[in-house]
């Protein structure tokens, strides 16, 4: 190696660009131009852009010459961030428990027959109004919370959702993943000693669904499986999944999803709703569109329909007719995932970008954990799942 080689190196070393040294490969050209656009913005808070060269040093009065280091800029982008998803978090829990009051406290005084307590969120009456006040909530405890991400983080519209279709086989694979998680997530719920009824699926909605109409099973569940799914993801996997971005994939999938097992403030879907967030995170990443997250979520909960509906039977084959449409749910999905796993193993790609930072593990944990109203907001979720329990 030459001289002049070596020293290049050794330059290269000593130079530290946090967006440089991120990985692009995973996504488009255009998404990462747009993506490194916004990162370079020196007036943006929210983005974490540091470069300096090892070997030089600032001078500060009463301190004398000290080192740049990625580990403050790193920590105060951090806790930005997490301060403005401990917002929307909360935004989020005052809308479902304060907001839904309110519209229920409007409706009653309209004239509906619509009622709630302060001490639960339970709603009750004519089931006409009950069903407008739910959707009404729900679309606002979505919207809400993504337009002050949006805002907040400065991002144009190009990298708040990822649009290209890059690889359409791996939107199958999602979907087959996604079967054959369902499957098995449903077998403890399928085989427990509760009661089976077409209105368990709505068990996260907080009133009483067996007095309901046919229209109102149509509508809820037309708004719950296709609605919500795409507000959802458009929620989880949109401006906040961008951010965390900055620090790795793996960093955005694991918070975003743990963020949607936390809200659903609920210890019994708790699992289940982590690890399908977790699939649709890296069906998104590996296929390059947010169209495959929600595609998971749709079909997931079509699933969970599907096994709902087949509970209604009261005959004596409803045990062998559910039992041979979970296995072969499972079968489909692992076959799905089998035959692209082999079809692709010649040619692995890397779907994951990942940034190799400075700042150790347990240090970036910390940064988390102080960045208030976000471990408090996580706490506040918590301790409302476990007294769910109880009820």
């Amino acid at each position: 190696m030459s001289g002049a080689v070596k020293s290049r190196n050794n330059q290269e070393k000593n130079i530290i660009n946090v967006i440089d040294e991120f990985e692009y490969s995973t996504q488009n050209d255009s998404y990462n131009e747009k993506f490194r656009k916004w990162r370079k913005q020196k007036d943006n808070p929210y983005s974490f852009n540091f470069i300096v060269n090892r070997k030089e040093s600032v001078f500060i009065d009463g301190k004398g010459f000290v080192e740049n280091s990625s580990y403050d800029s790193e920590r105060g982008a951090v806790q930005r961030i997490f301060f403005i998803i401990g917002i929307a978090m909360l935004l989020w829990i005052v809308i479902e428990n304060v907001f839904s009051k309110i519209i229920v406290f409007i409706f009653d005084k309209a004239g509906a027959d619509i009622h709630t307590t302060l001490v639960t969120s339970s709603v009750y009456g004519n089931s006409k109004a009950v069903i407008t006040a739910l959707i009404l909530t729900s679309a606002v405890k979505y919207a809400v919370p993504s337009v002050y991400l949006y805002k907040k983080l400065k991002m144009p519209s190009e990298i708040v959702f990822m649009k290209t279709m890059n690889s359409p086989i791996q939107l199958i694979c999602s979907i087959g993943m996604a079967f054959a998680v369902s499957a098995v997530l449903s077998i403890p719920t399928a085989y427990s000693d509760s009661a089976k009824e077409i209105y368990s699926f709505f068990k996260s909605v907080d009133t009483d669904v067996s007095v309901w109409g046919q229209w109102e099973y149509v509508i809820y569940i037309i708004y719950d499986v296709i609605v919500v799914s795409v507000l959802s993801e458009l929620f989880f996997r949109g401006a906040v999944f961008t951010a965390l971005r900055q620090f790795g994939d793996v960093s955005a999938i694991v918070i975003t999803s743990l963020m949607a097992g936390l809200l659903a403030q609920n210890v019994k879907e708790f699992i289940s709703i982590t690890v399908i967030s977790v699939i649709a995170s890296l069906g998104m990443l590996k296929s390059g569109s947010v169209f495959t997250a929600i595609a998971v979520n749709i079909l997931c909960k079509m699933y969970q329909l599907s096994i709902a509906i087949i509970e209604l039977d009261t005959s004596e084959y409803m045990f062998m007719v559910r039992n041979f449409t979970i296995m072969g749910v499972f079968s489909i999905g692992v076959g799905i995932v089998t035959i692209i796993t082999f079809r692709e193993i010649d040619s692995p790609k890397k779907y994951l970008a990942g940034y190799n930072g400075e700042t150790p593990l347990k240090q970036r944990i910390s940064y988390v954990i102080h960045a208030f109203p976000f471990p408090v907001v996580s706490a506040v979720c918590i301790i409302s799942a476990l007294m769910k329990i109880t009820y």
